[in-house]
């Protein structure tokens, strides 16, 4: 973005003369003055908000404690569960009786619309 000179700023300042008048221009100044510096307060209140909150984290991730346990109280559990037997589920009839075939769109049937009372 280029600079502004003064000899565009000269021209700015005629083209705003031109377009509001020289009632309405003191006007327009201290209107804008005055936003500018609301524009700044709060920008300052927010970047002071961020850097307080940026101060008040600590620095990385809380430190991760690991627990060693005896290879005895681990392995006891393990052998004691595969030391018990599964129960057997028995099978359906019509699943042992016919083999498995793949699902297709001529396969399956939509069931028929209901008919509302």
């Amino acid at each position: 973005m280029p600079n502004i000179g003064p000899a565009e700023l000269l021209v700015i300042l005629l083209v705003a003369l031109v377009v509001f008048g020289p009632r309405k221009l003191p006007e327009l100044g201290k209107s804008l003055g005055a936003g500018l510096r609301e524009f700044r307060r709060s920008t300052q209140g927010l970047k002071e908000d961020f850097e307080g909150s940026m101060r008040d984290t600590p620095p990385g991730p809380a430190p991760v404690q690991t627990i060693h346990a005896p290879a005895q109280a681990v392995a006891a559990p393990v052998a004691a569960a595969a030391a018990q037997p599964t129960p057997a589920v028995p099978a359906p009839a019509a699943a042992a009786a016919a083999p498995a075939q793949p699902v297709t769109a001529d396969t399956v049937t939509a069931p028929a619309p209901r008919e509302h009372v």
